[in-house]
């Protein structure tokens, strides 16, 4: 078993802790991880970007080749398509519908979207909405784990079980918003 996963967003809305989760889930699962992180310009609303590549035997680098991604977690539709070209023929791109506009000529949302619907394997969910029904906006990240969970190679149970503990030391409602908004993410809506 192997996944090359390329996770992509803009600073602040949580593409490393996505990156973190899945990262300690598979350790959890007695799996090899290795991560690579560019932050950019994060705190000023960059480009964030994350290679994590997961495997029940030896991985020989950080970074996830061009054309070798079997998936793409993007917090942010643009962002998805801007790391379009690492994704393999056979990969999914699980993307939050919801744009972040940051630049001044951001393309029209309508045509972005078309485009990810042109992929063979995606998702386009409505993680800020999700966030809000789990009863915490901030947790759009988690709904995105959920999300891209069909896709991974790692229960839902020791995903869950990872959110809780991250959340462990937070008052008991965010650590349950959190794993509801992973549950809502990983059931909200048809995989396309």
């Amino acid at each position: 078993m192997k996944k090359d996963i390329i996770l992509a967003g803009v600073g602040g809305q949580g593409a490393l802790s996505i990156a973190a989760i899945i990262a300690q889930a598979a350790v959890s699962s007695e799996l090899t991880v290795r991560q690579s992180e560019v932050h950019g310009m994060a705190q000023r609303g960059g480009a964030v970007l994350a290679h994590l590549r997961i495997s029940n035997g030896p991985i020989h680098g950080d970074l996830v080749p061009q054309g070798g991604a079997d998936l793409i977690i993007s917090m942010e539709p643009l962002e998805s398509l801007r790391y379009a070209a690492w994704l393999s023929p056979e990969g999914a791109l699980v993307s939050a519908a919801d744009p972040f506009i940051n630049i001044p000529d951001y393309p029209e949302t309508a045509d972005i979207l078309s485009v990810i619907r042109s992929f063979p394997l995606f998702r386009l969910v409505e993680a800020a909405s999700l966030a809000k029904q789990a009863g915490l906006p901030r947790a759009v990240n988690m709904v995105m784990v959920g999300a891209a969970s069909p896709f991974l190679s790692i229960s839902g149970t020791i995903l869950e079980k990872t959110i809780s503990a991250a959340f462990a030391g937070k008052d008991p409602l965010v650590a349950e918003a959190n794993i509801k908004a992973f549950r809502l993410g990983r059931d909200g809506g048809p995989i396309k």
